[in-house]
């Protein structure tokens, strides 16, 4: 969601305060600010919409000092205006906050109380109130800042500048995950490592609670007890070239068109790079005893649980459940010391997955993490964490993030059906040879791209789109919906096939298309016979099978397109292509935001 930056440093800080907000757009974001120190002095620039109107505003109204914050907001509290946007100021105070202060009306009353009234509809400006009525109380900066934190209530990433300290920052985190970087002689402050990965490689990542006490010299750590803490530093890399669009439209495209790869290289790590794939997931990861899988996960990441609830049960046998994050607490689950725990994030910092393993944590046999960042808050509060590498992915809506989640789930199914006798060693190689096989069939896929391209021209006059799918391809026709809806603002929905005539075909006519994913397996015959009830209704039905499904199945239809065939368990991953590129083709028929639709944020770190 929100985007932090903080710069201590020997340059001009305005340029690299925005430059590093920039590697963080990909959160989403509806306005942005900066704030800096010079010759003692705090004053700040604040500007609604893209970080362009806050560059413009910076040339007419410059903001000279090399000591600053940044931040990029996603309205929660207030509406998107400048009175609303960071850096939030009361008097000697400036802070940037990502997250959420659950307490902050009985804070405001008090400051109220106390003559110090609110400007903004925020949460946040009720953190810069409070350090201002603690430093007026004869504080100083640091003993206002911990007094402050030790106020609030929810989740939140903070970081603080103050009047007349141009070599002073304090950082906090409780929930929401943020991170310091290290120089030489100079210091940074960052939402994530991308966004530091420009003016540093040097990164310690803060542990729920702590708050630092920041200087060029370096940065004294402390606990939410206010102990000391040490906390390693490690180097990341960061490769600088996958967070530019390389020739590609957007970063969307690009990322699509990198599936092929990335998923190359996750097989490559997990299978090795003999003729002859194996298995060679973690030493951690045996299935012996294992009871049932819990997978959590939200949006994407959710529906990629679904498509391996049946790749567990159908492959080894192994029972297994899929919980929405954000629910999974509350429903109060019936936990087993013998069941294994799976969280499914792309970022690794979703507030509702990380607050749905710390729920579970001690309850199952097992917590494991499939994330695309290895350092992120769930890897490193999990037993096991099996990174996805599908590298930086910058598009909100998730592609090749969505493809290697998947990829590395049915290779964990593959181990479990090995570990309980479910799979024989020539079954689990067929299937590991299946996956070795997809990438060049997704190239097969993606070669498809203009004759989708002519069909979301029509697909972009639709008010309503219907995907259907059964079996696997059920939870895939719920992500081809939900990536629709995203960026294209179409309303769109997925259904099971089968569930067709219970409800949803009453909203058939000639005017809704129908997208039906349907290999040609064990479900097709089954399949064809709801799309009929679709076209005895005149609805346009644009069917995606292989060539022997659209020989069968294709006649009258509105469109079709032909995949390669695909051994069917393995068909969601290379299906995922097409729907793919049906949304971003009707976003950009409709002329939408496709790598940073409206009122969305790529990683979502509050409640």
């Amino acid at each position: 969601m929100c985007g932090i930056v903080g710069v201590l440093g020997n340059h001009e800080a305005a340029p690299l305060l925005v430059e590093a907000l920039k590697r963080l757009e990909y959160r989403g974001y509806d306005s942005a600010g900066i704030a800096t120190v010079n010759g003692g002095r705090l004053d700040r620039r604040r500007a609604v919409g893209k970080l362009v109107n806050l560059s413009d505003l910076l040339v007419h109204e410059p903001l000279a000092g090399k000591a600053g914050i940044g931040h990029t907001r996603w309205a929660t509290h207030g509406a998107a205006t400048v009175t609303n946007a960071h850096p939030h100021r009361a008097g000697p105070v400036a802070v940037v906050h990502n997250g959420i202060i659950e307490n902050f009306r009985e804070l405001r009353e008090e400051l109220a109380a106390a003559g110090h009234v609110q400007e903004s509809q925020t949460d946040t400006e009720t953190i810069a109130l409070l350090a201002q009525m603690h430093m007026l109380r004869g504080m100083t900066p640091v003993e206002a800042a911990r007094a402050t934190l030790k106020r609030l209530h929810g989740a939140f990433a903070l970081c603080f500048l103050f009047d007349g300290e141009d070599d002073l920052m304090i950082a906090a985190r409780k929930g929401s995950p943020l991170a310091i970087g290290h120089g030489k002689g100079e210091m940074f402050v960052g939402s994530d490592a991308i966004a530091l990965a420009p003016m540093t490689d040097r990164i310690t990542y803060l542990e729920e609670g702590d708050w630092a006490v920041i200087t060029r010299a370096g940065a004294e750590i402390f606990d939410a007890e206010d102990r000391r803490a040490n906390r390693a530093e490690t180097r990341i890399q960061i490769d600088s070239a996958r967070i530019e669009k390389s020739g590609y439209k957007h970063f969307m495209a690009k990322e699509i068109a990198e599936q092929p790869v990335v998923i190359a290289d996750a097989l490559k790590h997990y299978t090795g790079g003999g003729v002859n794939p194996a298995l060679q997931l973690p030493e951690g990861v045996d299935f012996t005893g294992v009871d049932r899988v819990m997978m959590v996960a939200c949006g994407t990441a959710s529906y990629a649980c679904h498509v391996a609830k049946y790749w567990f049960e159908q492959i080894a046998g192994l029972p297994a459940e899929v919980d929405i994050a954000s629910e999974f607490r509350y429903r109060d689950p019936v936990l087993s010391e013998k069941s294994w725990a799976v969280f499914v994030s792309q970022s690794g910092e979703t507030a509702d997955t990380l607050a749905a393993l710390r729920h579970a944590k001690e309850k199952v046999a097992k917590v494991v993490s499939v994330v695309n960042v290895p350092t992120s808050s769930i890897a490193r509060e999990s037993d096991l964490s099996l990174p996805i590498l599908a590298g930086v992915e910058v598009g909100v809506a998730s592609t090749k993030a969505f493809t290697c989640q998947l990829t590395v789930l049915a290779l964990m199914a593959i181990k479990a059906g090995l570990d309980r006798g479910r799979l024989t060693a020539d079954q689990a190689g067929e299937l590991l040879v299946g996956l070795r096989n997809l990438p060049g069939l997704m190239n097969h896929a993606l070669a498809l791209s203009a004759p989708i391209a002519a069909i979301a021209e029509e697909l972009a006059e639709a008010q309503d789109v219907l995907f259907l799918g059964r079996g696997a391809m059920f939870p895939l026709a719920l992500e081809g919906a939900l990536k629709l809806k995203e960026i294209s603002y179409i309303h769109a929905e997925g259904y099971a096939s089968g569930e067709l005539k219970h409800g949803p075909i009453a909203l058939i006519d000639a005017r809704v298309p129908v997208i039906v994913l349907a290999p040609r397996d064990a479900l097709f015959d089954k399949t064809v016979s709801n799309m009929q009830e679709v076209m005895a209704r005149h609805g346009k039905v644009l069917l995606i099978s292989d060539a022997q499904g659209v020989a069968e199945a294709g006649h009258g239809v509105w469109r079709t397109l032909t995949l390669p065939e695909v051994p069917a368990a393995l068909a969601p991953i290379l299906y995922a292509v097409p729907a793919q590129l049906l949304a971003y083709h009707t976003a950009i028929a409709k002329g939408t935001d496709v790598d940073q639709p409206r009122n969305l944020a790529k990683s979502v770190t509050v409640e």
